[in-house]
């Protein structure tokens, strides 16, 4: 399929400098621009990242739950 559209002279001269740098013809860039916006992501760019996930936290940090006692009791919702 072939399809023509006019762009602005800012956005053209923006796609022809970006292809340039990333050393890919303009077509290519926009494929690639309209297949990342088309396409559902995938699982694996929805997960955390290994860093994130291989992430074990501070030991000398105090547990969450030991700054239970220091919190104000709930209040009593007000019906009326």
């Amino acid at each position: 399929m072939q399809i023509t559209i006019d762009l602005p002279p800012d956005l053209e001269q923006d796609l022809i400098r970006q292809a340039g740098q990333s050393n890919v013809p303009v077509q290519t860039l926009i494929l690639q621009a309209l297949r990342q916006i088309t396409q559902p992501l995938s699982v694996s760019a929805s997960q955390w990242p290994e860093t994130i996930l291989s992430y074990e936290g501070t030991t000398d940090f105090p547990a969450f739950e030991s700054y239970r006692d220091e919190l104000l009791p709930p209040r009593e919702p007000e019906l009326f």
